[in-house]
C-alpha cells in the first residue's frame, strides 16, 4: 500500500514516528527549502515497498520507508527525484529527451551532496545504494557510463528514446544544472567558499535560508531569505526552460538585461544611464579604475574618502592590482601585482579616524580632502574623488558643502564617485547624485540583505555618453575578471571581454532585487515608522546594557547633511559598539572570538544550566563583523555592530495588517535583547573567551 503524503505539510504517525527518529527526520526536513518547490508534484511514501524509489514523470515521486529511517539518504533521493521532476517539466512538448533529465538530476545531485554537512556525509559511508556510488564515483559523470547505466532508466519508468546527447544542452547544464545554492556562491572570489562543519562563509552566512538564526548583520553580509532564496530558485526554473526552447546565449543575455531593467525601475533610475553587474564591491571600485584609464590621458590620482572604512580591497583595485589570489571568473592571480593593461595611478587615503583612533570632525575631514584636491590640480592631474555614503560604521564625507567649494579651482578635472555600497539610501539620493554626473556604487547584499557579493556601478547619462565615444579598450588583464554581458552593450570599449556569463552575480542580484521590490511595497508612512521605532530601540537597548559602550552619539561628525525629511540616510542605522568586561575593553582578538561565539550554539558548555541559558547559550546571533578601532590612544580593540536591514520592514508588513506589522517589529526587537543578553553571558563566561 501507499500513503499520499506531501512531504512538506502532513504528518500521518507510522512506525516511521517512534521518537529515535523523529528528531533525525525533523532536522532533515526543516533543510527542504534547499530543494526546489514543485506544484502538483506529490511525495508517496510506501510502507508496502519499502526499498522503492520510483519517478512518475509529471506526477509523483515513491520513496519506500527503507530510506525514510534514514533521512539524509531520503533527502539526497528527493533532491534527484525533484530535479529530475524540474527538467521534465522544462522539455516542453517534446517529452523524449529524458538523457537529459538523467544527467541534470545527477549532475545537481552530487553538487547537492558535496555542500553537505560533514557529519551528513559519514551517515551515507556505509550504505550501498547505487545513487549514492555514482554520485561519489567522477567517471558515472562520463557521457559514455551515463548511457550504459540501466539503473537511471528504472528510476523513472521510462526508456531514453533518443540516446543522443545534444550540443545546445552542454552550456545549459554547466551552468544550470546546479543547485540554487551553489550558484548563489559561484562566480565570485574565495570569500565565499563555505566550511563543511557549518557551511558558514568568511562573512558567517549560507548561501542558502538560515532562519534559525537572529541575524542583524546588513552591514557587513546576511544570509538568503526563504521568500527570496524561493523566488531566485524559481527564476532557475524558468530559465532552464526558456534555455532549452530559445537557445542558452539568448535566454541569459534577456535575463542580465532584465535585473538591469528591474533596478532601474526600482530606483526609478533613467534609461540613459547605464548598469555595470560586478561580483562584489571591490570589482566595482575595479571597474571605475578601469573606466578612468580610458576617458583621460592625463595622469590620475584617486582621493580616497574613509579609506579605513570602506573595503580592504578597494584601494588595491583603484591602483589597477589583483585584491585576491583569484578572481571571480576562477583565474589564479597574484595578490598585489598589477593586472595588465593598467598604467601606474597615485592614491592619496583621507581616513576618518585619526593616529590615535579619534574621529575627525567634518571641518577636519572636508580641510583634508580639499587640500589633497587643489594641490593634485595644480599637478595638471585627473582627479576621481570617492565620497562615502554611507562607511562601515555609518559615517558620509566630505561635506556638500566642500564639494561646491570645488568649483572654485581653476581648469579642475574631476570625477566624483559616491559609494554607496551600503545602500541606506532612497531613490530619490541616488537620482539626485546622478543628476549631478556622479557615478555611483552600490550592493544589494547590504541594507537590502541580498546574499553576498552583488555589486554594481550606475553611471549618469553624461558619464555615458562620453564613454560611447571612445573607441579606446579597458585594460586587457580585465578578461580574466569580466564577461562582455555584465558592461552595457553599446560600449566598443569592453568588447573584448570574456564571452561568457557569470550566473552567480546574477542570481545574487535577483534575490537582492527581490528583497528591494517587497520593501518599496511597505507603505512609506509605516516603512518610515518601523525604522525609527527599531533603530531607537537598538541604540537604546545599547546604552543601557553596562558592558557596552557606543561609539556613536556626536552626530554632527556623522552627518554631513542637513534635511528635515525624512530618509533613510538622516538617521543612523548601524550602530557600532565596544565590549567591556570588569570595565575594561576587550582587545580586538577577543572581540573577533565573540563575534564567532555569537553566531554558534554553545548550548555544550551549558549542560548543567537551566533550560533558558541553554536556549539563550544554543541561540546563534549574526551581528555585523568586527572592525578594528583604537580605544584611548594606543590600545587597539574592534567594534561589532547591530544593523538595520530592509528585512526588519518588509517581513514585518504582512497581509496589509497594520497591528500585526508593529507586532512583528517588536518581535525583532527582541531579538536584539536576546543577541545583548547572549554577549553577556559569554562574558561571565571566562572560559570561553581564553
Amino acid at each position: 500500500m501507499t500513503n499520499n503524503i506531501l512531504i512538506e505539510d502532513q504528518y500521518k504517525r507510522t512506525s516511521l514516528f517512534e521518537k529515535e527518529n523523529v528528531n533525525y527526520l525533523v532536522r532533515v526536513l526543516k533543510r527542504f527549502n534547499t530543494v526546489p518547490k514543485m506544484n502538483n508534484i506529490n511525495i508517496i511514501t510506501s510502507s508496502s515497498q519499502p526499498n522503492v524509489f520510483k519517478i512518475f514523470p509529471n506526477k509523483s515521486i515513491i520513496i519506500g520507508t527503507s530510506f525514510l529511517e534514514k533521512p539524509v539518504l531520503a533527502l539526497l533521493y528527493l533532491r534527484y527525484g525533484i530535479e529530475w521532476q524540474l527538467w521534465y517539466k522544462a522539455l516542453g512538448k517534446d517529452k523524449s529527451d529524458t538523457l537529459l533529465c538523467d544527467i541534470a538530476a545527477l549532475k545537481v545531485t552530487k553538487i547537492f551532496y558535496d555542500l553537505l554537512p560533514k557529519e551528513d556525509k559519514e551517515k551515507l559511508k556505509k550504505l550501498d545504494h547505487f545513487l549514492i556510488d555514482m554520485i561519489k564515483n567522477e567517471q558515472a559523470l562520463d557521457m559514455e557510463t551515463l548511457l550504459k547505466h540501466e539503473e537511471l532508466d528504472s528510476i523513472h519508468v521510462m526508456n531514453n528514446s533518443t540516446q543522443l546527447f545534444k550540443e545546445s544542452w552542454e552550456p545549459i547544464l554547466e551552468n544550470l544544472a546546479k543547485p540554487t545554492e551553489y550558484l548563489l556562491m559561484s562566480g565570485g572570489d574565495f570569500r565565499l567558499n563555505i566550511d563543511e562543519i557549518e557551511l558558514l562563509n568568511k562573512y558567517g552566512c549560507r548561501p542558502f535560508p538560515r532562519p534559525d538564526a537572529h541575524t542583524f548583520a546588513s552591514s557587513t553580509a546576511t544570509s538568503i531569505s526563504n521568500f527570496s532564496f524561493d523566488k531566485t530558485d524559481k527564476v532557475r526554473s524558468i530559465l532552464i526552460q526558456n534555455s532549452l526552447k530559445n537557445g542558452y546565449k539568448k535566454t541569459t543575455i534577456d535575463f542580465s538585461e532584465l535585473l538591469k531593467s528591474n533596478l532601474k525601475k526600482i530606483f526609478k533610475i533613467n534609461d540613459e544611464c547605464e548598469i555595470i553587474f560586478s561580483p562584489s564591491g571591490t570589482d566595482s571600485a575595479l571597474q571605475i579604475a578601469a573606466i578612468t584609464q580610458i576617458v583621460t590621458e592625463k595622469e590620475i590620482t584617486h582621493v580616497l574618502v574613509a579609506s579605513d572604512e570602506t573595503g580592504s580591497g578597494v584601494p588595491s583595485a583603484l591602483k589597477g592590482c589583483h585584491f585576491e589570489n583569484n578572481t571571480a571568473l576562477n583565474f589564479p592571480v597574484t595578490k598585489g601585482e598589477r593586472i595588465e593593461g593598467f598604467r601606474e595611478v597615485d592614491l592619496i587615503k583621507i581616513p576618518l579616524r585619526d593616529e590615535i583612533g579619534e574621529l575627525k570632525s567634518t571641518l577636519q575631514l572636508d580641510t583634508e580632502v580639499f587640500n589633497a584636491i587643489s594641490t593634485t590640480n595644480e599637478l595638471g592631474r585627473h582627479i576621481v574623488l570617492h565620497v562615502m555614503d554611507q562607511s562601515k560604521l555609518g559615517y558620509q564625507s566630505p561635506s556638500e558643502k566642500l564639494i561646491q567649494s570645488l568649483k572654485k579651482l581653476r581648469n579642475l578635472s574631476i570625477q566624483i564617485i559616491v559609494d554607496a555600497s551600503q545602500l541606506r539610501l532612497d531613490p530619490k539620493d541616488i537620482q539626485n547624485y546622478l543628476n549631478k554626473g556622479y557615478i555611483v556604487t552600490i550592493t544589494g547584499s547590504k541594507y537590502f540583505t541580498g546574499p553576498p557579493y552583488s555589486g554594481a556601478l550606475i553611471l549618469p547619462k553624461s558619464v555615458n555618453k562620453t564613454i560611447n565615444t571612445i573607441t579606446k579598450k579597458i585594460p586587457e588583464g580585465l578578461t580574466n575578471y569580466y564577461n562582455h554581458s555584465d558592461w552595457p552593450t553599446s560600449w566598443t570599449c569592453a568588447k573584448d571581454l570574456s564571452d561568457g556569463f557569470n550566473y552567480g552575480s546574477n542570481m545574487r542580484w535577483n534575490a537582492a532585487i527581490v528583497e528591494m521590490d517587497r520593501y518599496y511595497k511597505t507603505p512609506i508612512l509605516y516603512r518610515n515608522m518601523g525604522i525609527e521605532m527599531f533603530c531607537n530601540f537598538i541604540e537604546d537597548s545599547i546604552k543601557e546594557a553596562p558592558f557596552l559602550e557606543p561609539i556613536f552619539g556626536d552626530e554632527t561628525k556623522t552627518k554631513s547633511f542637513n534635511s528635515k525629511e525624512f530618509g533613510i540616510r538622516n538617521i543612523r542605522t548601524i550602530f557600532p559598539f565596544f565590549i567591556l568586561k570588569n570595565e575594561e575593553v576587550l582587545s580586538d582578538t577577543q572581540v573577533k572570538k565573540l563575534y564567532t561565539l555569537l553566531n554558534s550554539d554553545l548550548s555544550n558548555n551549558f549542560e548543567d544550566a537551566s533550560l533558558e541559558i541553554i536556549r539563550l547559550a544554543a541561540q546563534k546571533c549574526h551581528i555585523g563583523q568586527a572592525v578594528n578601532v583604537k580605544y584611548g590612544t594606543d590600545f587597539q580593540s574592534a567594534v561589532l555592530r547591530l544593523s538595520l536591514g530592509a528585512r526588519v520592514i518588509s517581513e514585518s508588513w504582512v497581509n496589509r495588517d497594520i497591528s500585526l506589522f508593529f507586532r512583528n517589529i517588536e518581535s525583532q526587537m527582541n531579538q536584539i535583547t536576546v543577541i545583548i543578553k547572549k554577549i553577556e553571558l559569554i562574558l561571565n563566561t571566562p572560559e570561553l573567551l581564553d
